[in-house]
């Protein structure tokens, strides 16, 4: 490694890599949004059940991201970044190769989901390498990891149909080890960087009711973009008839552009201002889901002569290009959110990060269950939307009250 002696050189390894790394963890987080379908088939599970199957390694990941953020402030983010990895290796393997039951499933896919937190430790892990007025940008490349969900969207079904579903996960565990050595490998330790507060003194940030705020608006940008990437694939299935690899390819146009634009995100925030960036996506996100939300449905006149009957539908094409557009918001507030974190609290980028993080896997989370939910309730496939733009409105709301307080 005394090749790589330049700090420019450095960093840039160090951001390639943790961006590298979280693309493959990205895509295994998001593992079940393909291979639920099948599961979902062979156990006979309801939406709802669904909802919960697929949202499981979200929910720790959520949940786990503050502690794991701060272990990366306090014991350095490549060390941290490579043990998560690591660790979720053994469960990943047991779904392909023993579980059975739906327990099975819910429970390895918790310990799975600790690859969920591979957002805050690499993040705070990244950010730490760069000038100010460069990190928007550099969060921006690093988040553009989501792309990890387009990933599974496209290989998972090739896998599925060649030898089966089970195949997935052991493939995938067989990339992430890979992975792991090569980041180890590739990056570097800064000590400086490390901070030598405890993990408790970390967390007393979060009694700054600033530091919430972005909890709520990452709930609408990082938890809808989950939530959506999780749900579409099952969505074109049940509502334009698609097969699982065709219905995963058309949800690839709403997860890949919106993965990999957070870099122009990043620079947006950069050189306009977080706030305004951000507040510019929840209103194109609201007017989306306005579009999108409205359900198939026949706009009959009772003439004399008989009945008129008008059907009202959105065109397939149509809501997909709604649906793109959609991701792209969402992606470039996904940038910009942190960008505005980071502006607000530099000192303490792990704790802070992650409890923005834990905000958007809790949506990522609920929000697919909740779309189960109401979906069992009522039978309406565009509720999942409606609901959506619930949330887009209390988070423009909010952004709005916090700006005049």
């Amino acid at each position: 490694m005394e090749l790589f002696t330049s700090n420019e050189t450095k960093r840039n390894l160090v951001l390639s890599m943790s961006t590298f790394g979280f693309v493959v963890c990205f895509a295994v987080w998001v593992i079940f949004s393909i291979i639920g379908k099948p599961i979902q088939a062979e156990l006979g599970l309801s939406n709802t059940e669904f909802g919960v199957l697929i949202g499981t390694p979200i929910l720790t990941g959520a949940f786990l991201r503050p502690l794991f953020g701060a272990l990366s402030d306090r014991f350095g983010g490549r060390r941290v970044f490579f043990l998560l990895m690591i660790s979720a290796l053994p469960p990943l393997y047991l779904i392909g190769g023993w579980a059975s039951a739906y327990w099975h499933f819910l429970v390895l896919g918790l310990f799975v989901g600790i690859v969920g937190t591979s957002f805050a430790v690499g993040i705070s892990y990244v950010v730490k390498w760069f000038p100010k007025e460069r990190q928007g940008f550099a969060m921006g490349i690093f988040g553009s990891g989501n792309v990890g969900t387009a990933l599974t969207q496209f290989a998972a079904p090739i896998l599925i149909a060649a030898y089966g579903w089970r195949m997935v996960p052991k493939v995938y565990a067989v990339i992430l080890l890979m992975v792991a050595i090569i980041f180890l490998l590739f990056t570097f330790t800064d000590e400086s960087h490390r901070t030598n507060t405890k993990i408790s003194e970390q967390f007393a940030v979060m009694k700054d009711p600033k530091a919430w705020r972005y909890f709520q608006y990452y709930s609408l940008t990082f938890g809808g973009f989950i939530a959506l990437a999780l749900w579409m694939p099952s969505y074109y299935m049940s509502a334009y008839g698609f097969t699982l690899q065709d219905g995963a390819l058309m949800a690839m146009v709403f997860a890949l552009p919106g993965s990999l634009i957070r870099a122009y995100g990043g620079w947006l925030a950069d050189k306009y201002g977080a706030f305004k960036v951000t507040r510019s996506i929840m209103w194109v996100a609201l007017f989306c889901l306005t579009i999108i939300s409205y359900p198939p449905s026949d706009v009959i006149f009772h003439t004399l002569n008989g009945d008129i009957v008008i059907p009202i539908h959105i065109n397939m094409w149509v809501f997909t290009g709604v649906l793109m557009v959609l991701g792209l918001a969402l992606g470039i507030g996904n940038a910009s959110i942190f960008k505005y974190a980071a502006d607000d609290f530099p000192k303490n980028t792990g704790a802070v990060f992650g409890a923005i993080g834990l905000g958007g896997g809790l949506g990522g989370y609920l929000l697919p269950i909740i779309f189960g939910a109401i979906l069992d309730y009522t039978g309406i496939y565009t509720t999942a939307f409606m609901f959506l733009w619930g949330v887009a409105a209390v988070s423009l709301t909010a952004l709005y009250w916090s700006k005049q307080n």
